[in-house]
């Protein structure tokens, strides 16, 4: 999930409900590598998806929150994109 050069966290191609606690324990860790005030989940190869993938992202901001750190989403996908919209949470994973 991440880049030993650039380590940036990466979701996987399929994040449901079977896969969010798994996916959620691997970003947590991901993340953690990642140095600064900000840091970024790649979304991009993201297909299948519901919205868990909503609940792990915002899992994962509220972490780093209490860390002093904040999220950016990057690649996040158009449906995706309207999940976020839908439940309200835009200003909370910003892409």
């Amino acid at each position: 999930m991440t880049d030993t050069l650039n380590p940036v966290a990466r979701l996987p191609e399929r994040l449901t409900l079977h896969e969010a606690a798994a996916t959620l324990q691997s970003l947590q860790s991901a993340v953690a590598a990642q140095a600064g005030p900000v840091v970024q989940v790649d979304a991009s190869a993201l297909r299948q998806f519901d919205s868990s993938a909503v609940a792990v992202l915002l899992e994962v901001g509220r972490d780093l929150q209490q860390q002093g750190k904040s999220l950016q989403v990057t690649g996040l996908p158009p449906r995706l994109r309207d999940l976020v919209a839908l439940y309200g949470v835009e200003s909370l994973l910003p892409a």
